[in-house]
């Protein structure tokens, strides 16, 4: 508490007093040991009064022997001072005088005491995150904790000259944490810069439709990739676990134009998709009516085939038989075409030669006649 001089002229005059309630010497008006007030602390007095506990405590400890044992003691203490725990999300960094020296790894580990050696010990398993794109309030970034706008650094060209706005996410963790910590300044902003300039990068090589749709994926993948090579070349002792896309769309300003386009494109899509289910509809149909009509063709020629033989083969027996009989062939020959060409046929069957049939005329109605004896038939009794 500081001391106030509340005698009203100082340390003179009777009720002047110093710092420790007594008038400074050589002062005038109250002497110099005169003053009521408490005395300061006597330095030998506590040095003597530590000694004398010290004895009481430990009465074999006396003289240089007792002040040998008191600083070996000391020694050790400050030896096993040295001795320091890293936790298994943890890694030990050892700066000898402030030098990066070692890493060590979780588990019982020993450095020299200080003020020679110190330990760091960074958490290396948390996952870190860095969103990329989003606009919106300050956001902290920096190991000092400063606010900062964000980027902005959403909208990007892709290879076929649009403008796409994305918005992802980064996730990371410490890979060797003594990198981490005296290889680059400001950390998260780095892995920032560096992913946005990656990400730039694979979105300028690609087209608008592959970002847009099938090619999310694999855009995610070749800017984690790019980002961790980057973050490699600057040794910066971090490793990206995962790169994640939030949004990729096309600038406010134009979407409603281009959603109108993606619903063309999807109308477009449907047409092929009904026309390719008609297709594959009408054309195993179609050759399956091909195939039947071909079986049914080659069934015909094998039928005209065998059935041309035969007569050819029915022809040269015939013909063989004609040379030995020619007039019986002949005959035959006659009888059978009748019998074929008169078998389908009706006809009435007139004996020139019997009773009752003399006189008739050449012209007779037997269409007539075969109705009226049919007719005669059915009506008479049996």
């Amino acid at each position: 508490m500081p001391w106030s001089n509340q005698g009203g002229g100082g340390w003179q005059g009777g009720g002047g007093q110093g710092p420790w309630g007594r008038p400074p010497s050589g002062g005038g008006g109250g002497g110099g040991g005169g003053g009521g007030g408490p005395t300061p602390p006597d330095l030998e007095d506590l040095i003597r009064r530590g000694q004398d506990r010290v004895k009481r405590w430990m009465p074999g400890l006396r003289g240089t022997r007792g002040i040998i044992i008191l600083i070996v003691i000391g020694v050790a203490i400050w030896l096993a001072s040295g001795f320091y725990r890293v936790q298994p999300d943890e890694q030990g960094i050892v700066l000898h005088f402030g030098k990066w020296t070692e890493t060590t790894q979780p588990g019982l580990n020993y450095h020299l005491p200080a003020p020679f050696e110190t330990v760091l010990k960074p958490k290396v398993t948390r996952v870190n995150r860095a969103e990329i794109g989003f606009r919106g309030p300050a956001e902290t970034i920096g190991r000092a904790g400063a606010s900062r706008p964000a980027s902005g650094g959403s909208l990007m060209l892709t290879g076929d000259e649009n403008i796409i706005d994305i918005h992802f996410t980064v996730f990371w963790v410490i890979k060797d944490a003594g990198k981490y910590l005296f290889n680059i300044q400001e950390p998260e902003q780095m892995v920032k810069s560096v992913a946005e300039s990656a990400m730039r990068e694979v979105i300028g090589k690609s087209n608008l439709q592959s970002a847009l749709a099938e090619g999310r994926l694999a855009i995610a993948d070749q800017g984690r990739e790019l980002t961790q090579r980057i973050l490699d070349d600057y040794s910066a002792g971090i490793q990206v676990t995962q790169l994640e896309l939030q949004k990729i769309d096309p600038p406010e300003a134009v979407i409603a134009a281009f959603r109108d386009v993606q619903a063309a494109r999807a109308d477009l899509e449907r047409a092929k998709n009904e026309a390719e289910a008609y297709r594959n509809d009408i054309l195993p149909r179609a050759k399956g009516e091909a195939e039947r009509r071909l079986q049914e063709a080659a069934a015909y020629k094998e039928q005209v085939v065998a059935r041309a033989n035969g007569e050819a083969q029915r022809f040269i027996a015939v013909y063989d038989q004609y040379k030995l009989a020619s007039d019986v062939t002949r005959k035959r020959l006659y009888l059978e075409t009748m019998e074929q060409i008169l078998s389908g046929m009706n006809k009435i069957v007139v004996d020139a030669g019997g009773a009752g049939t003399q006189g008739v005329v050449p012209y007779l109605p037997l269409p007539e006649l075969k109705r009226r004896d049919g007719s005669a038939g059915q009506g008479g009794t049996p």
